[in-house]
């Protein structure tokens, strides 16, 4: 029988998480020496109940070697002297390794006196991989900008510009200042122009599209080309404004590298930016039906219809997977200097 103590949820999602295997708790009582694993917590180490008596020691063993000074050791428990929190990656009988979210509370008695010590284990194996993903990209950005002056940034409803450090770092100007006007790297002869023009594109929410000229720290002169989207909500509402800047002569910058910068908000964007008449004029290049795009982009005929004829939200996700399958199709949707869509097939 678990010990209600256990459960820091709601006994029902406790009992969900615990019945998928996501979740499991654990108890050591000092005064008995009695140990207690829930189902859920052999099946987060990988082990079976019939096979593996509970056993801190055990339970400490399966952790990776470097993460076990993030939890107590046992003749530390046993004394009443417990972490927390932790976060530790644990490796399976199997080989597989698995990251868990582990909480711990100790109980005492009136005197003070240790009695037990409760703990919960969460399986955040995926959410601790997203973070190591995120981590890497953001490593990989930065050194991007300082070695090839390529960045994204975005621009939320509140006009703050979201920059890596390493562009200040690169022009020789305090980033908080290029938060509230990036065109204060352009050089000045040119700024007020360009400034104008874009934000009169951010304002009519339509893409922008320009050639910079700015300079860095180091004295260089160096041509940018800027790209910025309006991006919106599923439900149609106004998120903010996704761009990239990369140096023109960057000739030996990888088409991957630019690609990728793509894939976020920006290419959310551009996507959000075609409308009825790009989708028919690229069926027209495909000798495409309304029907058959339907089926390439497992869309109704009814949304496709209603895509054409500017009745669906220019957030529609449907929007999103009409132009996924032209593209996969050779078709590509190419943003044009004074803000058009050209169409064109591979």
């Amino acid at each position: 029988m678990e010990d209600a103590s256990l459960n820091i949820f709601p006994n029902s999602l406790m009992y969900t998480v615990k019945q998928c295997g996501i979740a499991g708790s654990w108890h050591w009582s000092f005064r008995s020496g009695a140990q207690r694993w829930s189902p859920g917590f052999y099946r987060l180490l990988g082990l079976r109940p019939d096979l593996a008596a509970p056993s801190y020691d055990l339970f400490l063993g399966l952790v990776h070697p470097e993460d076990r000074a993030r939890l107590a050791a046992p003749g530390m428990v046993a004394q009443g002297v417990v972490l927390p929190r932790a976060v530790v990656r644990v490796i399976r009988p199997s080989g597989e390794m698995r990251s868990l979210s582990v909480l711990a509370e100790l109980r005492v008695s009136p005197e003070g006196r240790p009695l037990a010590v409760n703990g919960v284990a969460l399986d955040v194996t995926d959410r601790e991989r997203l973070r190591h993903l995120r981590a890497d990209d953001e490593r990989r950005r930065q050194a991007l900008y300082l070695t090839s002056y390529t960045a994204s940034f975005f621009v939320g409803p509140d006009l703050v510009h979201e920059f890596p450090t390493e562009v200040a770092q690169v022009h020789g100007l305090p980033l908080e200042a290029l938060q509230v006007d990036p065109f204060l790297m352009v050089v000045p002869e040119d700024r007020v122009a360009l400034r104008d023009r874009g934000w009169e594109r951010h304002d009519r929410r339509l893409h922008f599209q320009a050639i910079s000229r700015e300079r860095l720290a180091s004295g260089e002169l160096v041509k940018f080309r800027l790209l910025g989207v309006p991006v919106w909500s599923s439900t149609g509402d106004y998120v903010g404004w996704a761009g990239m800047k990369y140096p023109i002569h960057a000739s030996g910058l990888p088409g991957a590298e630019i690609a990728a910068f793509a894939e976020g908000g920006l290419r959310r964007g551009l996507e959000q930016s075609v409308r009825g008449r790009h989708l028919r004029a690229a069926r027209g290049l495909l000798d495409w039906s309304m029907s058959m795009l339907a089926e390439a982009g497992g869309l109704s005929l009814s949304t496709v219809r209603r895509l054409e004829e500017e009745a669906e939200g220019q957030g529609s996700r449907s929007r999103h997977r009409a132009v996924d399958a032209l593209r996969k199709a050779g078709i590509r949707f190419i943003a044009m200097e004074d803000g058009s869509i050209a169409v064109a097939k591979l």
